[in-house]
């Protein structure tokens, strides 16, 4: 009896907040469209919101519809996702693009279970679309809604173990407000991220407050729990930049690895920290690139911190007679450059060094 008064607190309480005290706004809060849901929802994984947003905004523009954004060319869109990051996701948003434009007439099915088949879309991101589009009873479980339930009701089961997860969705799925779904999982998640939030969460202006298990024993900074550390692995790449006369060589990522259908200048990775010229020095290099070159620029080290890499790059910038016959190549000029997806580390180089 006192833990169904406390769910009923939970969710009453939650409302209420929403109602009279949340000032979170985004363009699509309140949106119908399972379309642009589907965005906003694939762009802000492992995104924060002042990152994503003007992603959001730009991809809306270019396409307003789903039909628009499964007929442009692929490399066009990787242009517009440069420098968001987990390029996987854009891979998996012109996959199902494609397929609700071929399959589906093009529109979002309405039912969670067959969300759950397109590509990129996990159990909460099918839950959004069916609440928040179609008004369905299917509780989000994203980290703003896990933190929340975690810390009110004490819950110590490591959210990122299948037993945790398991917990935290049973428990969800007990508290939504069948009636207002959407309004339920917009609440909670706006709740999680304007409230209880991460790190110096407001406790002192929480309505949850006065019930919250983790306040009263003083929890609130231990949980969630997670039992899963990171192990991070470091990379370090040398981009040679072959330039002739105002052409430059660039490289498209084909193998399934990071940045995959990204592209590049030419690659030598190694174990650790050298010296590039080093690399000129090997036999292969002296043979894929003839006596015929000059090095004109060498860079600084530049850093890229991914979740479970980190990518240390060095540039050096090579005059070149001919350029070497290699697969997934072509020549660039500086106008085309800008035209063309490349990951947020050579970007960074372009825009310190332009060619």
């Amino acid at each position: 009896m006192v833990l169904k008064s406390k769910h009923h607190h939970f969710t009453t309480i939650l409302l209420h907040w929403h109602s009279i005290e949340n000032t979170r706004n985004m363009p699509w809060k309140s949106e119908k469209d399972p379309y642009k849901i589907w965005l906003s929802e694939i762009i802000l994984q492992q995104t924060q919101v002042s990152q994503g947003l003007g992603y959001y905004k730009n991809f809306v523009e270019k396409y307003p519809s789903i039909g628009q954004l499964a007929a442009a060319p692929e490399q066009e869109i990787f242009k517009l996702w440069e420098g968001l990051g987990y390029y996987s996701r854009c891979r998996n948003l012109i996959i199902t693009a494609k397929n609700i434009a071929a399959n589906y007439a093009g529109k979002f099915p309405s039912h969670y279970d067959e969300l759950l088949k397109l590509k990129g879309i996990g159990p909460y991101t099918a839950a959004a679309i069916a609440s928040f589009a179609f008004n369905k009873p299917h509780a989000v479980l994203d980290g703003n809604v896990s933190r929340v339930l975690s810390r009110f009701f004490c819950i110590h089961t490591a959210i990122d173990s299948s037993e945790g997860r398991k917990q935290l969705e049973l428990l969800a799925e007990k508290l939504l407000d069948k009636k207002a779904p959407a309004l339920y999982n917009q609440a909670i998640m706006d709740f999680g991220a304007v409230i209880c939030k991460p790190r110096q969460p407001l406790c002192d202006q929480c309505l949850l407050q006065p019930y919250c298990c983790a306040f009263k024993k003083n929890l609130v900074n231990q949980l969630p729990f997670k039992s899963k550390k990171i192990k991070k692995t470091e990379r370090w790449f040398y981009y040679f930049i072959l330039q002739k006369e105002d052409k430059i060589m660039v490289f498209h990522r084909n193998k399934k690895d990071i940045w995959q259908n990204l592209n590049e200048f030419l690659l030598v990775e190694a174990d650790g920290n050298i010296n590039p010229l080093q690399i000129l020095r090997r036999k292969k290099m002296q043979s894929l690139l003839g006596k015929g070159f000059v090095v004109t620029h060498s860079s600084k080290t530049y850093q890229q911190v991914l979740t479970h890499q980190t990518i240390y790059g060095y540039f050096v910038k090579l005059s070149v007679k001919q350029f070497p016959l290699i697969d997934h190549s072509i020549s660039a000029d500086k106008f085309q450059l800008e035209k063309i997806a490349f990951p947020r580390m050579i970007r960074h180089y372009l825009d310190d060094f332009p060619l």
